[in-house]
């Protein structure tokens, strides 16, 4: 195979050229002799000293852990396209025949995603008040805590302990460019931080609550990992504080339930204030039940609501989504 062959001091500035010219040949492991650097070419070059040489290519590094893994043919069509991955761990929901082969699934992850450490499955639903589920443990080191980075700031977690979800940091994102600076806000269901601790770069004050204790540890924990001073974590049921606080933007990120919260979180917004408030759905009528509960509660305390915006922020099961609604309320 033809090559450049350059001296070492010169050799990243030639590597530039050649790829800037298209001449680089891709897949093939560079070479060092000595003092010189040989460079696999896809033709010749003029201005460089050219020579023959064998390279070694590259091996093909897959794409999905699904390229590798080895499972029974027949259920190969079960395995998912999609994980989530918070810092470095991997949560992968596995259906039941494939479970056997939880740890099959598992190395082949950590082979793909050299980023990766552990790699945990989907035990249980996220249910009880804590909003956690059961992790069963597939390959990698056996820790559940880790270090996220999303927009900019790092949120620290156990994924065993407190609710988190990598998947709304675009929504999160969403949410920030809407905020003004030095607005107050309340963020209801706070978890350990992923919206406070973002929209505290641009606020003036944020109210944090939660009543997992180690969701609010947590927090603490984020606040001095983002050095930031406005936020103030409460622990709690949030219907403790709701109406001592005015805010001027409020947080529903509890989907499930945030409907049977819709009149703290009226009664504490100011005149004008904004709320988000998040639920889940099926398809055939995406907004019109949330609408109805919001129009419903706010009459019943004197107040006129103009919703805002409507959107669909991910899918959450077959046919089921997760949906935002933003409302003013008056």
């Amino acid at each position: 195979m033809l090559a450049v062959k350059v001296y070492r001091r010169e050799a990243e500035k030639v590597r530039k050229k050649l790829l800037e010219t298209g001449v680089l040949a891709r897949g093939y492991s560079v070479k060092r002799e000595g003092e010189y650097v040989l460079f696999p070419i896809v033709r010749p070059v003029e201005g460089f000293e050219i020579v023959e040489v064998e390279f070694e290519k590259i091996p093909k590094r897959p794409h999905s852990y699904r390229e590798i893994v080895d499972v029974p043919e027949n259920l190969k069509s079960l395995l998912p396209s999609s994980f989530d991955i918070i810092g470095d761990l991997a949560v992968i929901e596995l259906p039941g025949e494939l479970m056997p082969y939880g740890k099959d699934i598992g190395d082949a992850i950590l082979r793909v995603h050299g980023h990766i450490k552990g790699v945990f499955a989907k035990g249980s639903k996220v249910s009880g008040t804590y909003r956690v589920r059961e992790l069963i443990h597939l390959a990698g080191e056996r820790r559940t805590e880790t270090i996220h980075k999303e927009n900019g700031i790092r949120l620290k977690l156990d994924i065993s302990k407190v609710y988190f979800s990598p998947r709304l940091a675009t929504e999160r994102m969403r949410l920030f460019e809407r905020v003004n600076e030095g607005e107050v806000i309340l963020d209801m269901f706070a978890g350990v931080g992923p919206y406070s601790i973002l929209l505290a770069k641009k606020a003036k004050l944020i109210f944090a609550c939660d009543i997992n204790p180690w969701a609010v540890k947590y927090l603490e924990e984020n606040k001095r990992l983002n050095k930031v001073e406005n936020v103030i974590p409460i622990l709690g049921d949030v219907r403790k504080v709701t109406g001592q606080i005015k805010a001027d933007r409020i947080i529903m990120n509890l989907p499930k339930f945030a409907h049977e919260f819709l009149g703290e979180a009226i009664i504490s917004v100011k005149s004008g204030g904004i709320i988000h408030y998040y639920g889940f759905s099926h398809e055939k009528n995406l907004f019109g039940e949330h609408e109805e509960k919001i129009m419903l509660v706010a009459h019943e305390l004197g107040k006129e609501v103009k919703i805002l915006e409507k959107r669909k922020v991910r899918p959450y099961a077959p046919h089921q989504f997760n949906i935002v609604i933003d409302f003013a309320v008056f």
